[in-house]
């Protein structure tokens, strides 16, 4: 072999040997790495598993609450419901009680009247009275 040929393989040992020591710590940076990511990614877990356990919980409560608020709008509809029901039952039946007497006041009253009426004709001797449209007849011009 030539000097150069020894020369030119040194140079390509020295090369070889560089690249497997850059290699080496290559590796080893990127293993710090990896841990140092592997801690951060343990604390960022650490930190936040809570923070999720807390938001677990205000669902839960929020979805309870909507619930707890839907059976209270029902239940009032409810209440509403059948209040207007059983007022309208106490109308009819007000307008029922009502109804009746006072048409049957007003039959009497009318009944009152017209014997009263009779009683005061026949004290007076005066004839029976024209009836209503012959008066009206009378006034008009």
């Amino acid at each position: 072999m030539n000097t150069w040929s020894v020369v030119f393989l040194g140079i390509i040992a020295a090369a070889t040997l560089a690249t497997a020591i850059i290699q080496i710590a290559v590796i080893v940076a990127a293993g710090r790495l990896a841990r140092r990511v592997e801690r951060l990614a343990d604390e960022l877990e650490r930190e936040v598993k809570p923070l999720f356990g807390h938001l677990n919980a205000i669902g839960r409560d929020a979805a309870r609450a909507a619930a707890l608020a839907t059976q209270q709008v029902e239940r009032a509809d409810r209440v509403f419901a059948d209040i207007a029901v059983r007022i309208e039952q106490g109308l009819n039946s007000v307008q029922t009680a009502l109804g009746k007497p006072a048409s049957e006041g007003r039959a009497l009253l009318s009944a009152f009247k017209a014997a009263v009426q009779s009683i005061r004709d026949v004290r007076r001797g005066a004839r029976p009275r024209q009836g209503r449209n012959e008066d009206e007849e009378a006034l008009f011009i």
